[in-house]
């Protein structure tokens, strides 16, 4: 077996790895994701002003769907058994920036960092789907885990 590719098997062959022996811990992870849009925007966003609705609920019930969905859409991935998923949307006005993080816990035997990295994409997505009929420039970007906690490797901490 191959130790560095864990999801290759030894004819180089895609597989899932088997956790099956590994301790259940609890597992965290936080990641985020940002929507860059006008000030303008970002005041009908916060002031729930757009042609469909209140964007900042919807958004963070998207987020917390997908992080249960997360083996369906990543390929390889384990269906996990989460215990909490939370959504928090940030806007800065005068910026025109939605701040999306996901924080996501589980008592596992592996990791939830793609769970709380679909969360926050797809909340994100979400936001630009509400604001796309006022402004169809906005961009998602920064997509990123910030920590993890949990595991045989331990903590890691995105550096600022």
């Amino acid at each position: 077996m191959n130790e560095q590719l864990t999801h290759l098997d030894e004819a180089g062959r895609a597989r899932m790895v088997d956790v099956g022996d590994k301790d259940v811990t609890l597992r965290r992870a936080a990641a985020r994701a940002v929507l860059r849009m006008t000030p303008a925007t970002a005041k009908r966003l916060v002031e729930g002003r757009l042609p469909k609705g209140e964007a900042l609920a919807v958004a963070r019930l998207a987020g917390i769907m997908a992080a249960k969905r997360t083996p369906e859409l990543i390929p390889l991935c384990h269906t996990v058994a989460l215990a909490s998923v939370e959504i928090e949307v940030e806007v800065d006005i005068e910026g025109g920036l939605a701040t999306v993080v996901a924080q996501v816990r589980a008592a596992g035997r592996t990791g939830v960092e793609m769970e709380a990295l679909v969360a926050a994409s797809v909340a994100t997505l979400t936001l630009y789907d509400m604001v796309k009929a006022v402004e169809r420039g906005a961009l998602v970007e920064r997509v990123e885990l910030l920590h993890k906690s949990g595991g045989v490797r331990g903590d890691w901490q995105r550096q600022p």
